[in-house]
């Protein structure tokens, strides 16, 4: 029987005790780099976007405190789920919400809880329901912490001497570099592409979100519908882009929703 090299087994290690849990869906992730580094790194990211001259934030339009009023009954419902669940202390977000001047048809979230919503997405999502299923589906991937677990797929195809490098030393630097390329900061803006698997989770927890906030989730369903039907005239909207299958989503969405009512409370 072969020996296992130092290398190898080290990383066996690390994956097997630094693992964190998804709140509601309890999926076990890899997880090599630190909340507060990431979110140090993403905060410093949204900064350097929000300050960027090419960049124009949107302040004073009904629609931009549409998007902070949503926004804070999202993140107050969220928070008063992980702090009732055991995983207040686990989480340490700064919430922002802006509306961005851009066609695209797009919205994301940073870790830490900075969400970014695009001016091409409000004709689209027209009323406070739709933006709470985009943004709700946003905030699912922080909460997912994947792009935590993007970094940490990342330094581990890397080597284990750069993850245990960077998982123990805090490089905020490093861990920035690689948010600005997973979202396209400093260059063309970019949705962060997911896996196939971290968008149904993102949608499965982003449905829940909407209903803790007061936001009827079957309004999701009609939502990705819109948005399934703006993929048929020509280019695909970013937030779509890498995504399941329209028909797939709908589905799964709807095989949801009897999960998520039991959180709504109009």
């Amino acid at each position: 029987m072969k020996k296992f090299k130092p290398a190898l087994a080290l990383i066996i290690v690390i994956a097997l005790y630094s693992c964190s849990t998804v709140p509601l869906t309890g999926r076990r992730q890899l997880s090599l780099v630190g909340d507060a580094d990431v979110n140090q790194s993403a905060a410093a990211s949204y900064k350097q976007l929000l300050t960027d001259p090419k960049t124009k934030v949107i302040t004073s339009s009904a629609d931009a405190q549409r998007i902070k009023r949503i926004g804070s009954r999202l993140s107050a419902a969220i928070e008063r789920y992980l702090n009732d669940n055991g995983y207040g202390n686990q989480y340490s977000f700064q919430w922002e919400f802006n509306l961005i001047q851009s066609s695209e048809v797009n919205a994301w979230c940073m870790p830490g809880g900075k969400v970014a919503v695009y001016s091409g997405l409000l004709p689209v999502a027209n009323t406070d329901a739709y933006l709470a299923v985009v943004m709700g589906h946003e905030i699912g991937h922080a909460i997912a912490r994947h792009s935590a677990e993007r970094i940490s797929q990342q330094m581990a195809v890397q080597g284990v001497g750069g993850a245990v490098g960077v998982a123990t030393a805090g490089q905020s630097s490093a861990t920035q570099g690689i948010i600005n390329q997973l979202y396209g900061v400093g260059g063309n803006l970019v949705l962060l592409k997911y896996s196939r698997s971290q968008e149904s989770e993102a949608d499965r927890l982003g449905l829940t979100f909407m209903a803790m906030a007061g936001y009827d989730p079957h309004n999701a369903v009609a939502f990705w519908q819109r948005m399934a039907a703006q993929n048929k005239g020509g280019a695909q909207p970013e937030l779509l882009s890498t995504h399941p299958a329209d028909a797939t989503r709908i589905q799964d969405i709807q095989n949801r929703i009897p999960e998520a009512m039991k959180y709504y409370k109009p």
